[in-house]
């Protein structure tokens, strides 16, 4: 029976037998004495330590046991070599042969080496595992980015699933370095010669190499960091820059709108669509609400990005307060309006009339473009009876800032065999009152002249009349056998009714024919 101890080396409790812990404990004497001469290389002992710890541990894992036995300790001090391999590598001549050159290199282990990460280390982790430039993994990282972003997604892979190399003999590992006595040495040496090199940033490099614990989401945070004061810096800077040029050119034309909705360059904009929804009353509060509500917010990012791409002083605290403060009295306003705006459009309203249509034998459907003016349209533009006498004023239907084409044309079969024509007016409002009202405030041109039926392809409101979606069904109803012709420019007008296959192929017509059947209406020439 022999007596064991607990001992604590590399910062893990070891179980080991009396006579083991006295040959391990004479061996790291010899160590201590050999590597303990200055501070640099106390640290080579502490990495030493923790290498005969993750030993043990392994050990004792692999061979389901609780104790570490005199064999296991000269296992892993013969691994680890002797203090006297130095002495006689001394003693070896320079001729790259020998015991000098044995054990340099070992079997290659995958890690993320930090230490000369871009991100994380992963590219350059691969590098020193596969025996490939870094810079080429890099680029071949990049492209993969653009390939529906396969790369970002095996590059986070990576990450998760490679560890990183902490200690340092896993950076010894990754390299491919023996990881013992003269590989600890010699690994040590080569750093201080980096450090000694680039001594402004030697604290960064000289920081604990023990293994450092810690999540993906910290380690995420701790890379972004990292990036956020190298490049990243340069980056939103560049950003920031482009922020304030749009965001200024924004502001230019968010105060220039304003200025012409309100009337500077045109005093009936409340009298356009969608300027006509709001009424007059309250039109230049809501425009001023809607302004606040946008120029704020691009306000302040425009001042956060001067302050992050030129380095300036953070705004006075009392201007952003103030700031705040005007933009929620901004949106409070708004949202005022938007719910007074909305009850608008709770109730709706229809009225029908029939419109007497001369008989004809065929008749002609055609667009109407002539413009409809009122009397108060006739006194702003000076138009008179005796110069305008035989004259038609053509209307652009398609230019912008105009009311919803809500026009729609039904052609249907006749019941009794008789040619009519009803024109459906409907609305919204707050009440039913006041949607009748609002349908009975629009204007609608319907002109027969002879056999041709000309449709205005719109629909006009009164003078100071408010957008409440005002709209038009005209249903026309043709008896059996009837043959009609079509405007092409008509369709989009047609509900229920489409002429498109009427045309034969290669075959180009201005006009649809169309003929009343029991199915309802259809080409001529497919009957």
């Amino acid at each position: 029976m022999k007596r064991t101890l607990n001992i604590n080396i590399g910062n893990s409790i070891i179980h080991i037998e009396e006579d083991a812990c006295e040959l391990l404990t004479n061996y790291l004497v010899e160590v201590k004495q050999h590597f303990g001469k200055s501070a640099d290389d106390f640290e080579i002992v502490a990495d030493i330590e923790n290498r005969i710890a993750e030993m043990f541990t392994e050990i004792l894992n692999t061979q389901q046991k609780q104790v570490i036995e005199l064999e296991d300790v000269q296992v892993v001090t013969g691994l680890m070599g002797s203090v006297k391999d130095f002495e006689e590598q001394d003693e070896e001549p320079e001729t790259g042969s020998g015991h000098a050159q044995h054990q340099q290199f070992a079997e290659r282990r995958i890690y993320r080496d930090r230490d000369e990460a871009m991100v994380a280390g992963v590219c350059s982790g691969l590098s020193h595992y596969l025996k490939i430039d870094v810079s080429i993994l890099r680029v071949l990282a990049v492209l993969s980015v653009f390939l529906g972003g396969s790369g970002l997604i095996a590059y986070l892979i990576l990450w998760v699933s490679i560890p990183k190399a902490s200690t340092r003999a896993e950076k010894m590992a990754m390299k491919g370095e023996a990881i013992n006595l003269q590989g600890f040495k010699r690994n040590f040496e080569e750093e201080l010669l980096v450090l000694k090199g680039n001594l402004k940033n030697a604290g960064d490099h000289l920081e604990p190499l023990v293994t450092r614990s810690g999540s993906f989401i910290a380690e995420f945070f701790e890379v972004l960091g990292t990036f956020l004061q190298g490049t990243g810096k340069v980056i939103f800077k560049f950003i920031a820059i482009v922020i304030v040029i749009v965001g200024s050119l924004l502001l230019l034309s968010a105060f220039i709108t304003i200025a012409a909705i309100l009337g500077i360059w045109d005093a009936n904009a409340n009298q356009l669509f969608p300027f006509n929804i709001i009424d007059a009353s309250y039109f230049t509060t809501v425009a001023f609400a809607v302004f606040i509500v946008i120029v704020i917010p691009i306000l302040a990012l425009v001042l956060f990005s001067v302050q992050v791409a030129f380095n300036t002083r953070p705004l006075n605290k009392m201007i952003a307060f103030g700031m705040l403060i005007v933009w929620i009295g901004g949106v409070s306003v708004g949202i005022f309006y938007a719910a007074k705006i909305s009850a608008e459009f709770k109730e709706e309203a229809e009225f029908t009339q029939a419109v007497p249509l001369k008989p004809y034998p065929v008749y002609t459907l055609t667009m109407d473009k002539s413009k409809f003016f009122t009397k108060e349209d006739s006194l702003k533009y000076q138009l008179n009876s005796k110069d305008y006498n035989g004259r038609v004023i053509i209307n652009d239907h398609d230019r912008p800032f105009k009311l919803p084409r809500n026009v729609y044309i039904k052609i249907e079969r006749s019941e009794n065999n008789a040619v009519s024509l009803t024109e459906s007016y409907r609305s919204e409002g707050k009440t039913f009152e006041i949607a009748l009202n609002n349908a009975k405030n629009m204007h609608y041109d319907f002109t027969q002249q002879d056999s041709v039926l000309k449709f205005s392809p719109e629909i006009y409101l009164k003078k100071n009349a408010n957008w409440r979606n005002q709209r038009i069904e005209l249903l026309l109803k043709i008896p059996v056998g009837m043959k009609i012709n079509i405007d092409k420019e008509l369709d989009r007008l047609m509900r229920d009714n489409s002429l498109w296959d009427c045309d034969e192929d290669g075959e180009y017509n201005e006009m649809y024919k169309g003929i009343m059947t029991s199915d309802g209406l259809q080409c001529q020439n497919k009957l």
